[in-house]
């Protein structure tokens, strides 16, 4: 048989973590290194591997139903490669030390199982409550990857250059940032948007460390359900990029 298929064969590499093009990632698995991973993610694997429902701590199910932020998982084990992906989505591999990560839980791909990861929130400057948008901080040492809708764009926010990010575009951004959320607008009704513009909230980031923005204002569809079409969400946050909004995470 010949194809120009074949252009597109596995790419070797003795790395843990290797993207087999820019939307599908391989992990190599050695037995006592378990990878947590998006359930439903994985597209192929080779070896002796199993796949168990990651079991969630009392805290994080109470995280999870108070504000809907947090991670299905899948515990992946075993001796081989695993390959994932999702939405044939760009899948970005980010090593995460001491200084941590914030992130969407939208956009998590696979992590180390080594990495700790919790709920936050970041509140609107306004107080207006239930306004926040609800983040993970991933804390520890080890990789993780996260996805994007078409190819991002990594902003440097410095102490005499902070940068403004519409809350339904950002990915992830340092530990180390303070971080703002508020409405765009000046007037007191802050729930409607200014004028025409079509513009919602935006989080504002402050210190030394980064901001990963996407090219997109909506959400993947992680859980379109067949016959009843993909459910794009767009808006305020959280449900539409995410009704409530997020909290701090790279240096």
């Amino acid at each position: 048989m010949q194809s120009p298929l074949f252009g597109f064969a596995e790419q070797q590499s003795p790395d843990r973590y290797t993207l087999q093009n820019p939307q599908l990632l391989r992990v190599a698995l050695q037995g006592h290194d378990d990878v947590l991973a998006r359930k439903g993610a994985m597209v192929a694997y080779q070896g002796l591997l199993e796949f168990d429902a990651e079991i969630q701590t009392s805290g994080q199910r109470r995280a999870r139903a108070n504000t809907g932020e947090g991670l299905d998982l899948m515990r992946c084990h075993g001796q081989g490669t695993v390959y994932f992906a999702n939405l044939a989505q760009y899948v970005h591999v980010v090593d995460v030390d001491h200084n941590g990560l914030t992130v969407d839980s939208s956009y998590v791909l696979a992590m180390d199982s080594t990495l700790h990861h919790e709920v936050i929130a970041v509140d609107s400057q306004y107080g207006i409550s239930g306004s926040g948008k609800y983040q993970l901080v991933i804390t520890g040492t080890g990789k993780v990857a996260l996805m994007t809708s078409g190819q991002p764009l990594m902003l440097q926010v410095t102490p005499d250059k902070y940068v403004n990010v519409d809350a339904d575009a950002i990915v992830a951004w340092s530990n180390g940032l303070r971080v703002q959320m508020q409405a765009q607008t000046h007037s007191s009704g802050v729930w409607r948007r200014r004028g025409n513009t079509g513009e919602g909230w935006e989080l504002s980031f402050m210190g030394t460390g980064y901001a990963l923005v996407q090219p997109s204002e909506l959400l993947p569809p992680q859980n379109a359900q067949i016959g009843q079409g993909a459910g794009a969400q767009f808006g305020m946050g959280q449900n539409g990029a995410r009704g409530q909004n997020q909290g701090n995470a790279w240096s």
